[in-house]
């Protein structure tokens, strides 16, 4: 399935959707991708060669909002590492330089740690961060999460959500809506000190054996002492195996600043930089994993419950050099998709019979993987096209006239496209409130789509592709 998805999604960016995908965007990506292109003709690396691209990078680093002293270390390890360097032969000087800044990033990211990060049972898990920051609904997550990952091995965990926020109007009332919507426990305190009210939970999880107790404490709009002393005061009657720091990675350098004060005043072991998918830079992972030595866990990818991914230093470096991350991107469409799903639309792949029915499901498996921008994310080379948050937009509305268009359709019509006659046209038009030129666009675009499926048949290469 994930070598499926990957030729869908790749197959779609070549043809099908070529004119959608060319709409995605990414910071940093875009900034770095075409950076290694213009090294040409050197066999060599000397500081005069690649001192042009360097200050792209530096540049690109300061617009995503990395510190400047950070920057400065960073652009020292890559010259100390590629300066005075021969090209090797089988690469092209602007490949060896990425491969430079590729190992400086992933070391500077966190390292190359693939292993998946898993709670250990039974265990307390104490939510930090300021008001704002995703916190709350990052518990909500991690609650999926988990129970997503113990279903998927057969098993199921008893999990416990519960609230000390008595600041936030409605922050109880809000975890509760949540636990309901995961499907975990919830216990909601009597008590009205945050600190006794932990300890009530606390309690309850114990005597109700619950194996995770995640733990949404109090935040603040900003830092203070009454908050760290609340906290501090709690970690020390509960004790809990994981204290995790939820940081808004929109904010940058601040960002930085909020998680040195709460490791200074009450400490954490974990982080969650939330809100990844909104218009962030990156800056807030490059500046924290490397100024604080401890690890990202997760990243907040979505306002949806699933939308949380644990964090993998070598594909988000992947992802800043253009490189792409297919293999979450799999791993994504492997938990959202059916496995019948997934054999129904191999099969007519590999017979080459693909229908406008096919089609719209390919539009459908698409939606269930996110929008256009989060996509894009995934996809290797996008940040090199220069796509703007419009072209998106265009791309979005597309795409919602296209499922319009086939919506309107009968079944047979979309079995044997043939039979769409003028009159079936002008029909289909009115009745998905669209232009026939818009039906015909998708007939176009579904034509190309067949084409490059009785290639993929006729070359054979399938049984690989699926392996």
């Amino acid at each position: 399935m994930k070598l499926l998805m990957r030729r869908l999604l790749s197959s779609n960016a070549d043809n099908t959707f070529d004119s959608w995908i060319k709409l995605m965007f990414d910071f940093l990506s875009q900034k770095f991708s075409s950076l290694f292109t213009h090294l040409t003709g050197q066999n060599r690396l000397t500081e005069a060669n690649i001192e042009d691209t360097l200050v792209k990078i530096q540049d690109s680093l300061l617009e995503a909002d990395v510190p400047h002293g950070l920057i400065e270390q960073f652009i020292a390890s890559v010259k100390a590492e590629v300066i005075g360097k021969k090209v090797l032969g089988s690469l092209k000087p602007g490949e060896q330089l990425l491969k430079v800044v590729h190992e400086r990033l992933l070391h500077f990211l966190g390292g190359n740690n693939s292993v998946q990060f898993a709670f250990q049972l039974p265990s307390v898990v104490m939510v930090m961060g300021l008001q704002g920051s995703g916190k709350t609904t990052s518990v909500a997550k991690m609650a999926h999460l988990v129970t997503q990952q113990a279903q998927q091995r057969g098993k199921s965990r008893r999990i416990l959500l519960a609230s000390v926020d008595f600041y936030r109007p409605a922050a109880i009332d809000q975890l509760e809506v949540l636990a309901q919507q995961v499907g975990v426990s919830f216990y909601r305190s009597s008590q009205k000190d945050p600190v006794k009210a932990a300890v009530d939970i606390y309690a309850h999880y114990q005597k109700e054996g619950f194996e995770l107790l995640f733990l949404d404490t109090a935040g603040r709009l900003h830092i203070d002492t009454a908050l760290l002393q609340e906290l501090r005061d709690i970690d020390a009657r509960l004790r809990p195996r994981y204290k995790v720091l939820v940081l808004d990675a929109m904010t940058g350098q601040e960002s930085l600043n909020v998680a040195q004060t709460f490791d200074q005043h009450v400490g954490f072991n974990h982080a969650i930089l939330s809100k990844m998918d909104s218009d962030t830079r990156g800056g807030a992972a490059f500046s924290f994993r490397y100024t604080l030595q401890k690890p990202i866990v997760y990243v907040g990818v979505g306002e949806k419950i699933g939308d949380l991914e644990q964090f993998y230093p070598d594909r988000m470096a992947g992802r800043i050099l253009g490189m792409g991350d297919m293999l979450s991107l799999a791993e994504k469409a492997s938990a959202s998709i059916k496995e019948s799903e997934q054999k129904k639309m191999y099969a007519s792949l590999t017979q080459g019979k693909l229908t406008l029915q096919d089609f719209a499901d390919q539009l459908g498996m698409m939606g269930k993987l996110g929008s256009l921008t989060q996509l894009s994310k995934y996809m290797p080379g996008m940040g090199g096209l220069n796509l703007t948050p419009e072209m998106l937009e265009k791309g979005e509305q597309e795409l919602k006239r296209f499922k319009a268009v086939i919506g309107s359709m009968t079944s047979k019509e979309r079995i044997y496209p043939r039979l769409l006659d003028a009159s079936r046209k002008q029909r289909i038009a009115k009745g998905a409130g669209v232009t026939v030129a818009d039906v015909n666009g998708l007939l176009t675009r579904f034509e190309q789509t067949q084409q490059f499926a009785k290639m993929f048949k006729g070359s054979g290469r399938f049984p690989k592709l699926f392996q």
